[in-house]
């Protein structure tokens, strides 16, 4: 018997009285002679079986059987965070919704995306105060990569987080909320999967709200060195996108609620760019039609904060990501130090955006107690370059503290990751609590967070 065979033969005779209750685990377990890889194609993960439980007693039987075991959502990560050299499991079937308009909460399962939360809590009156940049990713992945939208006074989409429910490793549903479990709970929502299988997340809800956005084109970077704070400030949600070349930010958008019969002019000019005419895509050269409604017309909040619709691939499609977090206050000096790689960046690039994000006291979060601005690179899918490209890029924003996205590529050295996150090591104590045996652990939680 090898070793795999022989921890999971342990595994089952130690639990055997729960798994006597369910159907075979095996049952639930899918087998594809074609790879899975994320929905970029720059990855293929390596676990040979995929489970796909309908219920909360599947789930745990599944758990209790795996001696490995990494929760898969929605694919769009571009790194190892998800993968698995033995079982994935993806809750796309833990597919509910329920509002409790009295607490002002959403309760969704964990295979909910964004995109389809969002038309249902519209409908009964309600928001979330932000979405990221494309509605196609789930909100338990979102949240436990501190996935985030952009806006000055905008906490990422884990701030939003009241409570959740999740299967331990020792196969019981936990719940944890803000109410209950104090600071401890600032450590279980960004948790990178290491907590076990979120099964269920609590979010904050606020007033349904309308939207508009504007798209500028071409401004100067000098405009930054003594504007940026104004300029990112400006709207609700600003995005600004440059390629790097000829000194220049090739678009910037501006996403701004609208009271009930409220019209705003479009100025002609913002800090010397011109207003677009037409629909834009973030890509000069790609078409609008995946893009959200722009020019001033209003829509829901749900059409306009993202910038992709949810009936469309989103962004470039084959592609590789990286992005990085620097103190907005050093933003500029940031952008100005990578700005001086632009002639090897540029040749591998599709698009740069650059956006803001305030600061929150969740333990893992990039925006941790530092309002925060995100340079987000969506790069050709040109593995060895951009593998070959990343460490010069992180080189220049080390001075900056740089906190790399945990969901994208990056190549910062564990021992550097963690001295940029003060309460790594209660993250790592939580971890262990929950997870003794290191049954959610991967060899990127191994590497990147456990050394």
């Amino acid at each position: 018997m090898n070793k795999r065979e022989f921890l999971k033969t342990s595994a089952t005779i130690a639990t055997g009285a729960l798994l006597s209750r369910f159907a075979s685990a095996e049952d639930l377990m899918q087998t594809s002679s074609t790879p899975r890889t994320n929905w970029a194609g720059n990855l293929t993960y390596h676990a040979d079986h995929l489970y796909k439980p309908t219920s909360i007693e599947e789930l745990q039987q599944i758990v209790v059987k795996c001696p490995k075991l990494r929760a898969l959502g929605s694919r769009h990560s571009f790194n190892a965070i998800a993968d698995s050299l033995t079982n994935q499991v993806s809750l796309e079937h833990f597919d509910s919704i329920a509002v409790d308009a009295a607490a002002r909460t959403v309760t969704v399962g964990a295979g909910v995306r964004y995109g389809t939360l969002a038309p249902v809590i519209d409908k009964q009156g309600f928001a979330l105060h932000n979405l990221a940049s494309l509605p196609h990713i789930t909100v338990a992945g979102a949240i436990a990569t501190a996935t985030h939208g952009s806006g000055v006074h905008n906490k990422n989409l884990s701030s939003a987080v009241s409570s959740l429910e999740l299967v331990n490793a020792d196969g019981k549903l936990v719940h944890l909320s803000r109410a209950k479990d104090g600071d401890n709970f600032l450590g279980t929502v960004v948790a990178l999967g290491a907590l076990g299988i979120v099964t269920k997340v609590t979010l904050d809800l606020q007033p349904r709200y309308d939207m508009a956005q504007l798209v500028y084109r071409n401004m100067s970077m000098d405009q930054l060195e003594h504007n940026l704070e104004d300029i990112m400030s400006h709207d609700y949600s600003v995005s600004l996108f440059t390629n790097w070349q000829n000194d220049n930010v090739n678009q910037v958008w501006l996403k701004y609620r609208v009271a009930p019969g409220e019209h705003r002019a479009i100025a002609p000019e913002f800090y010397g760019a011109k207003a677009a005419t037409r629909d834009m895509h973030p890509i000069d050269d790609h078409s609008a039609e995946s893009c959200t409604p722009q020019l001033g017309v209003v829509g829901p909040w749900y059409e306009r904060l993202p910038h992709f619709k949810m009936n469309f691939t989103p962004s470039s499609g084959a592609e590789i990501q990286t992005e990085y977090f620097v103190p907005r206050n050093r933003g500029y000096e940031a952008i100005r130090a990578v700005e001086s790689l632009r002639d090897k960046i540029t040749p591998h690039l599709f698009i740069t955006e650059i956006r803001s994000i305030a600061a929150d006291e969740l333990w893992t979060s990039m925006a941790y107690q530092r309002d925060s601005l995100a340079i987000h690179f969506t790069f050709k899918p040109e593995t060895d370059a951009i593998n070959a490209l990343v460490p010069y890029i992180e080189e220049k924003l080390a001075p900056f503290d740089a906190r790399p996205h945990w969901a994208k590529v990056f190549r910062v050295p564990p021992a550097q990751l963690a001295a940029r996150y003060p309460k790594m090591d209660s993250y790592k104590a939580l971890t262990r609590q929950h997870d003794p045996q290191g049954r959610f652990r991967n060899q990127f939680l191994d590497t990147n967070i456990f050394g």
